[in-house]
């Protein structure tokens, strides 16, 4: 198909852009629709100055290709670890946030992803054409894949599948420990020791160590000056057979292959298959099924017949990476077709009244700030009333401004998965409000995904039969003790909170057995709760601790729900911590009001009814503008303009 061309099947929002980003070179292409991927071109890392740049260059070159419609989406593929906004390759002297560059590139969803990790994501999506089978075996379907490349490292995943998708597994696995096969190995790893106190299995299985083999097999082989040879030399007289030396050192550089590729089929259990990419073994061509690859992954004692029945491939596709992140921006974008909710707003644009128009025109300019501010803020920057706000999101499909922010979110920047980016100084005051916002985000995903169901059941079970609840916290840890003891009391639950390590102590020695005491702690530390920790126990009372897993707070406490998260060191005041202790605090609170087995359901319930009581007697007008508020606001009472106030709990609970 001529790229000037739109199909039937090309997607509805407009061409995609992949990346392959390695040290040396970058190669771009564009996806027009699922699994058409042309317009191919590399370009030289080292001409371009910044990443954005060379992403520039291309785009340029693609719309003299006859792509005129303007890319919306991209996904990138990079030989560096992706942890948050923050890019810094290890091999070139790229830097960049990918958000910036979003905005810079005027994308509407600019993911980055390690390329080993797309790579992983390719093999589902490669054609029988592109893999040869080396050896014998047959893949289980749906067993568990896994992936070895040797290029400019070694690189190790796999792939879990789960509910009708494929998880890509990252791992650093080229980093362990090298061993040996055979004395002539063990040799070379002696060789070397001379120079690296660690030697990882990427110190020798990879391009750059096809030169250590040469250089260890020189010297074992009493050769006092090797004539000096690059990786792609050595393979290549290796190849024509005429050069004795450069022959051992890629026979033993596939045999030590071979042992990696078995540890990680172990490892994994990877019953789907094992596949070999990167760049160095497709250029061996057919010598590599001749090679001791495959016999030494095989040879593994006890285990040998195991891996015999797991299948080894090599990826012979020219540019798997795309393939790789075109699935992953597609599961992305929701996969198939489906158009991206700023799409949407970009097309319909001028049909939307005058006033939703503003609404537009702030969203589709700032959808990340949008995400995070309130109705209010997003009325006001849009200069509408906030129920244009709500009639804009109903426009849209949505069933009010939180379900639109979801769709939103699915849609805009990010990394695979979310985590935690950097403040730093000079961000702008939208960057800060953004990464903070994130940052808080990422870190109550991380609480959601940790949590251990026995112990939440255990734990909440433990309060509803409580006689008693304590809250102890310290500093701003007593702030959280004094929100939960509001929330406890409000359940009926006879419960007090203490910030002070002394009162701490003199009420923990008049608790009884059937007490529980909840124990706060950002840190987990005993400094200053250590006494009356101690006293609790010889009390008999029930400790639960909300703190770090392997806190001291944590191995002395019955019941332990960890929060893990380090503060910056820039940042001398808790923030984050605050917040993950705060919503654990609503969880327990929550699910002790739903335990109908407590034997407070009935005072919760004496307590709503009296609350509703007193809103009665406060007169209808006002009950009513209560109601209608919502928000915890004050609202002035009809005899004698006396002003009332509820808080937002207050409110929850008559919900």
């Amino acid at each position: 198909m001529n790229a000037s061309e739109i199909s039937a099947t090309s997607y509805l929002d407009g061409p995609r852009l992949l990346a392959d980003v390695g040290g040396t070179n970058a190669r771009f292409a564009l996806e027009r629709a699922p699994g058409q991927i042309d317009t191919i071109q590399t370009l030289r890392c080292a001409d371009y100055a910044e990443f954005a740049q060379a992403v520039e260059a291309y785009l340029a070159y693609s719309a003299t290709q006859g792509a005129r419609a303007q890319v919306r989406h991209a996904a990138i593929a990079i030989a560096n670890p992706v942890q948050g906004d923050d890019i810094k390759m290890t091999n070139h002297h790229w830097e960049f946030s990918i958000e910036n560059t979003r905005r810079r590139l005027n994308l509407d969803t600019l993911l980055v992803v390690n390329d080993f990790t797309a790579l992983s994501m390719s093999l589902p999506h490669l054609e029988q054409s592109h893999c040869v089978q080396i050896g014998s075996g047959r893949a289980l379907s749906g067993g568990v894949v896994g992936l070895v490349g040797a290029g400019t490292g070694l690189g190790v995943g796999g792939l879990i599948p789960t509910e009708g998708r494929w998880i890509a597994l990252g791992s650093e696995g080229g980093h362990v420990t090298f061993a040996p096969g055979d004395a002539r190995e063990a040799a070379v790893l002696a060789y070397c020791w001379r120079t690296y106190s660690h030697v990882s299995a990427e110190r020798l299985v990879s391009g750059p160590g096809i030169e250590m083999i040469y250089q260890a097999l020189a010297e074992l082989q009493g050769v006092v000056k090797p004539e000096p040879l690059q990786t792609a030399q050595i393979v290549e007289r290796a190849l024509q057979g005429q050069d004795g030396l450069c022959m051992e050192v890629v026979e033993c550089f596939c045999a030590m292959l071979g042992t990696v590729a078995a540890d990680v089929a172990v490892t994994l259990g990877t019953l789907g298959g094992l596949y070999i990419g990167g760049g160095v073994v497709p250029r061996l061509g057919d010598y590599f099924a001749r090679s001791p690859f495959r016999a030494r992954f095989e040879n593994k004692g006890r285990f040998s017949s195991y891996l015999a029945k797991i299948p080894t491939f090599v990826i012979t596709a020219p540019y798997p990476a795309f393939v790789g992140v075109a699935a992953i921006l597609s599961e992305h974008l929701g996969g198939g077709n489906a158009v991206p909710i700023l799409e949407k707003i970009r097309k319909a644009r001028d049909q939307f009244s005058p006033a939703e128009q503003k609404v537009a025109s702030l969203i589709l300019a700032h959808p990340r700030a949008v995400m995070s501010e309130p109705i209010s803020e997003i009325a006001r920057r849009a200069d509408v009333s906030q129920p244009t706000v709500i009639r804009f999101c109903r426009t849209m499909g949505c069933q009010g401004l939180a379900d639109f922010k979801l769709k939103l979110a699915s849609g805009v920047t990010g990394t695979v998965p979310v985590a935690h980016s950097q403040v730093h100084v000079g961000d702008s005051s939208l960057d800060v409000g953004v990464k903070v916002v994130d940052n808080t985000i990422s870190a109550m995903m991380e609480v959601r995904d940790n949590l251990n169901a026995d112990t939440l059941s255990r734990v909440i079970e433990v309060l509803s039969q409580a006689r008693r609840i304590e809250f102890y916290g310290f500093g701003s840890c007593g702030l959280v003790a004094e929100d939960a003891q509001q929330k406890f009391f409000r359940l009926g639950i006879p419960s007090s909170a203490y910030t002070d390590p002394q009162l701490q102590e003199v009420s923990a020695a008049m608790l009884k057995s059937s007490d529980v005491v909840v124990v706060i702690s950002n840190s987990g530390r005993l400094r200053h709760l250590a006494p009356a920790v101690e006293v609790a126990v010889h009390s008999g009372a029930t400790i639960i601790a909300l703190a770090p897993s392997n806190s001291q707070l944590a191995k002395r406490a019955h019941y332990t729900l960890a929060v893990e998260h380090d503060e910056s060191s820039m940042m001398h005041i808790p923030m984050v911590s605050r917040i993950l202790l705060l919503l654990l605090i609503d969880v327990l609170a929550v699910g002790v009001s739903l335990n109908r087995s407590s034997p407070f359901a009935e005072l919760q319930r004496q307590a709503k009814r009296g609350i509703l009581t007193h809103i009665a007697s406060l007169g209808e007008s006002d009950s009513d503008k209560i109601a209608a508020e919502g928000d915890g606001k004050s609202a002035q009472s009809a005899r004698g303009n006396q002003e009332v106030t509820l808080s937002p709990n207050v409110i929850s609970h008559i919900k």
